[in-house]
């Protein structure tokens, strides 16, 4: 019989801690999803668990908690698919739970790149006089938390841009009608989408034309937040963002109209005590239109991790142009219309040499629509 070699014990152990991990995607945000696998030293799985909300246990707590005989820890190893936390949050750290154990061994996937972790974990572990070993299937880890690790990197949400468009290139017809331009299939994936991100968003254009709910339908799952960027603050409270029951989760985007003070406009603030139960996020403006960059800041700075953009043509220009868009989901649709609105304006590309090209893209299909997602 073939012996099985250690890296593949340790890739298939670590595949249930990855599988488990998914299965708190859209509930543990701003956290990462994390799962935990705890093997014996006979090589039988005696625990396991995953960090199912945020604010709860972690992963490791709930997987040693499920091992029904403590005795059996006794030079276990535990496969964890994100360095064990090594600070208080919530929750107690995960790093001295593990160190105070009787454990042999623990294999991690990769770093946590929190600069309250970041290796302080593994050392609390090692200094314990346990076996760390790290990397063991890496690149899967690091893209199924790839919202968080963005996060915590550069500080602004993980922004995905959903358009759909026929298959000459347009988004809507000449009067403005877009429904429907994609299948019923691509229409449930997004509201899937909807229910893995922090928050959904659109410009004002399309939040007067489509009058948008953005809520999670046809699955289940979390509502996320919902974001419009209404510069003038102008848009009328009757819309369904502003008057249907998760009103609160809506945050307007505007400009501060007396931008040379620090302090927010006293208009906005009135109108906001009469008119409006979410909140408004003033930033400056930028070439006219609300400061893109400063917004998914402010966005970031309150822990929302990632952003699915569903706007128009317009949005969707802008933040290619200002090179804010981490991925493109492009639905196309096996119609045509010969005419009405492109999907994207000019990007100020000139020459062939500058084309923005996609990378790791994948085609999926959707029904009959074909997906092309892709990351810049």
């Amino acid at each position: 019989m073939k012996k099985i070699k250690q890296h593949e014990k340790d890739s298939f152990w670590m595949q249930q801690a990855l599988d488990l991990a998914r299965k708190g995607e859209g509930y543990v945000s701003p956290n990462p999803m994390v799962g935990c696998v705890i093997v014996s030293k006979d090589g039988e799985r005696i625990g396991a668990g995953y960090h199912q909300k945020y604010g709860e246990a972690h992963a490791e707590v709930n997987a040693v908690e499920s091992v029904k005989d403590k005795k059996e820890l006794k030079d276990a190893t535990v496969y964890v698919s994100l360095e064990p936390c090594a600070h208080f949050g919530k929750t107690p750290p995960c790093s001295k739970m593990l160190s105070e154990l009787p454990i042999s061994r623990v294999v991690v996937a990769h770093k946590d790149p929190n600069s309250k972790v970041n290796g302080a974990g593994l050392s609390e572990i090692r200094n314990a006089g346990i076996q760390v070993d790290v990397g063991i299937m890496q690149k899967e880890a690091e893209s199924l938390n790839e919202f968080f690790i963005h996060h915590q990197t550069f500080g602004r949400p993980f922004i995905t841009l959903k358009v759909a468009q026929t298959a000459d290139g347009y988004t809507a017809a000449p009067d403005g009608d877009s429904k429907w331009i994609s299948g019923k299939a691509s229409r449930k994936l997004v509201h899937e989408w909807r229910a893995k991100y922090d928050a959904v968003l659109v410009g004002r254009s399309t939040a007067m034309v489509d009058n948008p709910s953005l809520t999670v339908r046809h699955v289940s799952g979390r509502q996320p937040k919902r974001i419009v960027i209404d510069g003038p603050y102008e848009l009328p409270r009757e819309l369904n963002l502003f008057s249907d029951k998760h009103e609160e989760k809506t945050i307007v985007a505007t400009w501060n109209k007396k931008a040379s003070e620090s302090d927010a406009d006293p208009m906005l603030k009135l109108m906001k005590q009469n008119y409006f139960r979410g909140e408004v996020i003033q930033v400056s403006k930028k070439d006219g239109h609300t400061n893109l960059q400063q917004l998914f800041k402010e966005l970031g700075a309150r822990d929302i991790t990632s952003v699915l953009v569903e706007g128009g043509q317009q949005l969707s220009t802008a933040l290619l142009k200002a090179g804010l868009v981490d991925k493109l989901e492009l639905f196309i649709s096996p119609k045509l219309l010969g005419g009405g609105t492109r999907s994207i304006l000019n990007l100020g590309i000139n020459k062939m040499r500058d084309i923005t090209e996609l990378k790791e893209v994948t085609w999926t299909k959707a029904g009959d629509d074909i997906l092309l997602s892709g990351y810049l």
